[in-house]
């Protein structure tokens, strides 16, 4: 019997194993195909395209971004083969702002363009994702960027001496990651890959896969390139691979070659569940993606039709998706006319031969219609223009498409051109689009995105009441670029509708942003009132409500003086506006217990102690550290937690003893009052300075010396020599007009203390805004301007000279 009985019980073992295990396998496949999320965009495109909202305006409104070729580069094009010298170009290529990244204008010039132009981009993507940059620094963040055309050290005939240092790192194709690790900090893959017209598309898939198997928390992906020199356009014209007119005219019957261009762009990718925990704007997920390679097609660099296939069925394979479930693909395109009717007879194999006729077409465009073939970036600029295609539910037309090329079988399956707009409505399933990009590697990618899922109803924040006091915190690298901060905001807030709560600007420029050494810090309740002041900043006007720094060394000295008296109401209008501040609270009255119940002997004193230590408390996890503490009578209870000097049960011991001493007549206040407390609690030596008018020998950690603070009145010790701001944890005080008073008892505490933390984060203290601007209910975060770079030319030329 006994050993049917163990027979059971491992039998009863085995299975919860077994259904442990399957559970392992479920959740560790489930994992390798969880949704990708992008969190932010960024891009820098031909014709000023700055931001994806800029390429979003170019595509529909139905614009190219061909030029000539930019008269700034001193480009020296051969006669022979003769070409258009037209294309896609980025105004601004020599501009970096070096001071921003710490790097010397020499090592900036020696510094290949696409390197300079990805550091100012990962920034501004880390930025729009609604995440402050230096909160990446050790963490697991990767960098994925697909690289291309480095040739810009091949302008000099012989480098300057000044220059030889930086240029092998400057050009190294692999420093286009690197530096941007280097630069934020992160400790994730670096990596950089060169597939040629498919790189940034690869890089998103390594992206993609190293989230889903936890090489990294959050990652950077994309890709780019900038052009030096006319090399590539004098290559593809020897192979007649050009169009006559420097456009892209894709699968068109007019298709006469590829319109060659430039540009860059960033994703920042997190796994779906992450980026919902973290709060983290959700713009779309990549569902799936995949690689292959041509492999031995008839030439090294033309295009393989069923190797394309393969790579589509391979992406819909890990979107766990079948073809018909896929509304548009964001194509290759270039306008080559082979190249072109390889890859649409491609998709109609794949996608088009699997619609009845009742089903809507699979859809078909290409954004290098708009910017031309963007090499390194092409694949990010189609990820970003299909996203910004599912925001606003419209599948913009594709450009110069005279018919579709009669070299593919459209017949063969339901595939239609965009050549007008089409409109992208919701509906019973989620919307999808695929994204191809080939190269002349041979390397093929394919990937699928999808509408971002409903909110679960979980996500943090909630509308601000309006009418709150609130800060604004601004800060750059240089009193130039701080002026432009405010100046964007101003822009940005006048052309938000709705605008955004002050709370909520508060609340995000207090979270998503890296405080810089030039700060400004606007205090105000109403939106009209906290612009006035960030136009005075931006215009270099003063404001009353408006606090700016002059960075001239170490932090000014701080002091706190926590008062012996104070109004009943002292801490209400605190407590009513920061949870933060009101859960320390909470606390300290949880430890007082009875000693604070209204009518009991002590009442107000024990009222403001409390207040006292979750007002400290609070100012202490805003980073507000003082130099120096001093305590009025009582307050020195409160004054001596806060320098670490006591315990917060310690000291909620020793204020009861003593707010029952004071108040009973009969137990006129002395030694024997606190003995039974001063037995019970233990006194360490501070941390943070403490004065005292007790005698130079007292020492903190022994009765006498509270006897001399807590037995008899003593005189208020001095702030000390060279203090510049003090901060009065009580009433305003006659012999301090000039402290910033905290607890005196009236509406506006918040707004002092705001004022306050103004004053010390324009004097040297970072203050961390997050505690006390997460008022109840915690503000969203809202999209706000990113950082306006203040750029300078740097290019390389044979006569360089710094």
């Amino acid at each position: 019997m006994a050993n049917e009985e163990k027979l059971v019980e491992y039998l009863k073992w085995t299975t919860a194993e077994l259904h442990r295990a399957q559970q392992r396998l479920r959740d560790l496949e489930a994992a390798g195909h969880e949704p990708v999320a992008v969190v932010a965009m960024s891009c820098r495109l031909p014709g000023g395209t700055r931001t994806p909202e800029d390429l979003w305006e170019l595509v529909t409104a139905g614009r190219d971004a061909v030029t000539d070729f930019p008269g700034d580069r001193a480009w020296d094009v051969p006669e022979d083969p003769p070409y258009a010298e037209l294309g896609g170009f980025l105004p601004d290529a020599a501009g970096f702002d070096a001071g921003f990244f710490d790097i010397s204008p020499t090592e900036a010039v020696a510094t290949e363009p696409l390197q300079r132009l990805m550091l100012q981009l990962a920034w501004e993507t880390v930025e729009r994702g609604r995440i402050a940059p230096h909160t990446l620094r050790s963490t697991l963040t990767g960098i994925y960027v697909g690289a291309t055309g480095h040739d810009y050290a091949t302008r000099l005939d012989s480098a300057p001496d000044e220059l030889l240092p930086y240029l092998g790192g400057g050009t190294s194709g692999s420093l286009v990651s690197g530096r941007i690790a280097y630069a934020l900090g992160l400790e994730g893959p670096a990596i950089t890959v060169d597939t040629a017209c498919s790189s940034s598309l690869v890089a998103i898939h390594l992206a993609c896969q190293a989230l889903r198997r936890g090489e990294c928390s959050l990652a950077l992906a994309g890709g780019g390139t900038v052009m030096s020199t006319p090399h590539t356009f004098h290559a593809f014209a020897h192979q007649k691979s050009l169009a006559a007119d420097g456009r892209c005219k894709p699968f068109a019957a007019a298709a006469d070659g590829m319109g060659l261009a430039e540009g860059a762009g960033l994703i920042l990718l997190e796994r779906l569940s992450d980026a919902r925990a973290n709060g983290h704007p959700v713009l779309a997920v990549i569902r799936g993606s995949a690689l292959n390679q041509d492999g031995a097609a008839y030439s090294l660099a033309a295009p393989n039709g069923p190797s394309q296939q393969h790579v589509i069925k391979a992406a819909l394979a890990d979107a766990q998706l079948a073809p018909d479930e896929i509304d548009a693909v964001e194509a290759h395109g270039t306008g080559t006319p082979i190249g072109d009717a390889i890859e649409a007879q491609a998709l109609i194999a794949t996608y088009g031969a699997h619609r009845t006729e009742e089903q809507q077409p699979l859809w078909l465009g290409s954004v290098k219609s708009n910017t031309g073939h963007t090499q390194g970036a092409a694949g990010t600029a189609a990820l970003i223009k299909m996203v910004k295609a599912l925001e606003h539910g419209t599948l913009p037309r594709t450009l110069h498409v005279d018919r579709p090329t009669p070299l593919a079988m459209w017949k063969k399956g339901a595939v239609r051109l965009l050549t007008d707009p089409v409109d992208w409505p919701r509906q019973d399933r989620p919307r999808r689009a695929g994204i191809s990009a080939f190269a002349t590697s041979g390397t093929n990618a394919h990937l699928i995105i999808e509408e971002a899922p409903a909110p679960d109803g979980t996500a943090a924040g909630e509308p601000a009441p309006a009418g709150r006091p609130v800060a604004w915190p601004l800060s750059a690298r240089t009193p130039e670029a701080l002026r432009a901060q405010a100046q964007a905001l101003v822009d940005h807030l006048g052309a938000a509708d709705p605008a955004p709560a002050p709370a909520e600007v508060g609340h995000s420029l207090a979270t998503t942003r890296t405080p810089f050494e030039h700060r400004a810090v606007i205090v105000g309740t109403d939106h009209a009132q906290l612009l006035a002041a960030a136009t005075a900043l931006a215009t270099g006007d003063e404001h009353p409500e408006l606090a700016l720094s002059v960075p001239d060394g170490a932090p000014k000295k701080v002091a706190w003086r926590f008062a012996a008296e104070a109004p009943a109401s002292a801490g209400a209008d605190l407590q009513a506006h920061i949870p933060a501040f009101a859960a320390a609270l909470d606390e300290v009255r949880a430890l007082l217990g009875t000693h604070l119940t209204a009518g009991h002997p002590g009442h107000a004193q024990l009222s403001l102690f409390a207040s006292q230590t979750a007002l400290a408390r609070l100012l202490l996890d805003a980073g507000a550290r003082p130099h120096t503490l001093i305590g009025d009578g009582a307050g020195h209870i409160a004054a001596a937690y806060a320098a670490g000097v006591l315990t917060l049960d310690d000291a909620c011991r020793l204020a009861a003893a003593h707010a029952e001493a004071t108040a009973d007549p009969t137990r006129p206040p002395g030694p024997k009052a606190y003995r039974p407390a001063l037995e019970q609690i233990t006194c360490r030596p501070p941390t943070l300075t403490l004065t005292t008018t007790a005698p130079a020998d007292a020492d903190v950690t022994t009765p006498a010396y509270w006897h001399h603070h807590l037995g008899s009145p003593s005189p208020t010790a001095p702030p000390g020599p060279g203090t510049h701001t003090l901060l009065h944890l009580g009433p305003s005080p006659a012999d301090a007009p000039t402290a910033h008073a905290l607890l005196d008892g009236g509406p506006s505490a918040t707004g002092a203390l705001l004022t306050a933390l103004a004053a010390l984060h324009t004097t040297g203290t970072t203050v961390d805004w997050a505690p006390v601007l997460r008022y109840a209910p915690e503000p969203r975060t809202v999209d706000l301007p990113t950082y306006p770079f203040r750029t300078t030319r740097y290019w390389l030329h044979d006569h360089t000279t710094v």
